[in-house]
């Protein structure tokens, strides 16, 4: 029997999902940009905000906030699901796409958001695929500089804090508010 999953009205959760046998189903550019392009239609679909992302080869990371009492599960189940149909449909293959279902982790204070967000930004880096986190194309700095995929709410300024060195126009700290 699996462990029930911890869920918290308002929280935000560090998402996790695996490819199946830890193939590289997510090595190309093409794949990434599908998957980005199933996350635009479920913030379409549902009400929710994802603060940064890591598309990696064999997995994704999502620091993600369901809103207005969505269901995290909801979320992630028809994001992983209509992925895996467009997959398997484009390469013309029947079974699993995600190996197991999807790993959260409540996010339970400021600390452990900056660690998590840190971690997601600096998993390009930590793999060896880009010497510096804002270099890579899939992650929460390279979508959000995208022009095609607007799945990335603001920054924040703690995010911004957190990456100072991003270039202007594509990171930048929210207004701060007037007294």
């Amino acid at each position: 029997m699996r462990k029930p999953r911890r869920l918290v009205d308002g929280a935000r959760y560090h998402v996790i999902a695996r490819a199946n046998r830890s193939e590289f189903i997510l090595e190309s550019d093409r794949i990434k940009d599908m998957f980005l392009s199933v996350i635009a239609q479920a913030k379409r679909r549902f009400k929710f905000s994802i603060d940064t992302v890591c598309i990696m080869d064999n997995h994704i990371h999502l620091l993600l906030r369901p809103r207005n009492g969505e269901s995290l599960s909801r979320i992630m189940q028809w994001i992983l699901s209509v992925f895996a149909i467009r997959f398997n449909r484009l390469f013309g293959l029947i079974g699993h796409v995600w190996y197991d279902r999807f790993k959260s982790v409540v996010i339970g204070g400021l600390r452990q958001f900056a660690r998590v967000y840190s971690y997601i930004a600096e998993n390009p880096v930590a793999a060896g695929i880009v010497a510096c986190a804002r270099e890579y194309r899939y992650g929460g700095a390279g979508v959000r500089r995208s022009s095609t995929n607007r799945i990335l709410g603001p920054p924040g300024l703690l995010a911004w804090l957190l990456f100072p060195g991003e270039p202007e126009g594509s990171f930048l700290p929210p207004a701060l508010p007037q007294r």
